[in-house]
């Protein structure tokens, strides 16, 4: 009985690891999203500080970087912006 649920456990941490790896350079490397006949890249504004809790911020500070628009985005709370592909 010990044993099976020092296997539970092991196997839930790697369900979890494999999980926080394939979700993480999917934002990093730039996300792209198809819609109809455009495509949209998603990255991680470089300027934005600190925890993302608004969006209107977000918006305004990727404008300034070049993008579209932006918003507050995954788990973390980042700041991502948004432009045509």
């Amino acid at each position: 009985m010990e044993r099976s649920g020092r296997m539970f456990s092991t196997v839930f941490i790697l369900v979890l690891l494999f999980v926080a790896i394939g979700t993480g350079p999917m934002v990093v490397e730039g996300k792209v999203a198809t819609k109809e006949k455009s495509r949209t890249c998603e990255s991680l504004s470089t300027k934005f500080k600190g925890l993302c809790f608004r969006s209107s911020n977000c918006a305004n500070i990727c404008k300034k970087e070049g993008f579209l628009q932006g918003k507050c985005a995954g788990f973390r709370l980042r700041c991502t912006c948004t432009k045509k592909c």
